[in-house]
């Protein structure tokens, strides 16, 4: 029973595939529509800028927050 219940699924999954796959048109995206206005591109030196070097430098600030704000942490003392 489990088999006939795994087939199953996996033709509702590939027949739903295949309809969304079917469904959208990735040749329209060709077309401009009205009222698109796209601006300039971005040099290769501003996208690893934007999505590469900003998330790390934004990670870095947020741990580098809670590392200064941990007051779990005991500080070493002078015996």
């Amino acid at each position: 029973m489990d088999k006939k219940n795994a087939l199953r699924a996996g033709a509702v999954t590939a027949g739903t595939t295949l309809m969304m796959l079917l469904m959208t048109s990735p040749a329209l995206a060709v077309t401009r529509d009205d009222g698109d206005d796209p601006g300039p591109g971005l040099s290769i030196a501003e996208t690893l800028g934007l999505y590469v070097a900003a998330p790390i430098v934004l990670f870095l600030v947020i741990a580098g927050l809670v590392i200064v704000g941990d007051k779990s942490r005991k500080q070493p003392t002078e015996s």
